[in-house]
């Protein structure tokens, strides 16, 4: 018998991500050296572009809490825009249903199925998935369901890499279902007064999208 049930119900920690998906955060550093190896130069117009994104994300945090909405219009849909992520030969899909199964050795087999905010796909080749949250809330906190989704890749042989991002925090996650195991890269933020991390964060997408092109 199936037994289907929503992603976020079913895993809503870390430890049960690691229980259910039968995964493990990987221990060496070689594992996931897309987020800092070789990172691509962004040019003059692309810096200005991340500028303007900085500026309008810090006028609209001034007046408080951001919905996750309000996170998609003012962030994620122009920076996909900007990396070219919505022409050709890629394509975003939005809230996009996702079904992963889970070999729980019982009677029922356990389908855990949710929805995707954000879906960049080349050949259903999962190249970038985002998981926008609300103000205020950590990227960590975001962790677990993200790994679920990312479990829902169907192109076992390649791994597949995401983003979260709560509009102010960016992190980045490679994962492998091949030998169950994932690591994170650095959180980005746009707090840091000193520098403007987008750039760090438009690279590393950079980086990603190369490897699939």
């Amino acid at each position: 018998m199936v037994q289907t049930v929503g992603i976020t119900k079913a895993i809503t920690s870390l430890n049960e991500a690691h229980a259910k998906l039968n995964l493990s955060q990987a221990s060496e550093g070689e594992f996931f050296t897309e987020w800092f190896e070789d990172l691509p130069e962004l040019t003059d117009s692309e810096k200005a572009s991340l500028n303007r994104l900085k500026s309008r994300y810090l006028y609209y945090a001034a007046d408080g809490s951001i919905t996750e909405g309000t996170v998609n219009i003012i962030m994620l849909s122009p920076l996909l825009e900007l990396m070219g992520l919505c022409d050709p030969p890629f394509k975003i899909q939005s809230e996009e249903l996702v079904k992963v199964e889970i070999e729980n050795g019982g009677s029922e087999e356990l389908v855990l199925e949710g929805f995707i905010d954000a879906l960049v796909v080349q050949n259903r080749l999962w190249v970038v998935l985002i998981e926008s949250k609300r103000y205020g809330l950590s990227v960590m906190q975001a962790l677990p369901q993200t790994l679920s989704y990312m479990m829902a890749n169907p192109n076992l042989e390649m791994p597949v890499f995401g983003m979260i991002t709560t509009g102010e925090d960016y992190m980045f996650v490679k994962l492998s279902q091949q030998v169950r195991q994932y690591a994170l890269s650095n959180k980005f933020t746009l707090s840091n007064p000193q520098k403007n991390e987008l750039y760090e964060v438009m690279q590393v997408l950079k980086q990603i999208i190369s490897l699939v092109v």
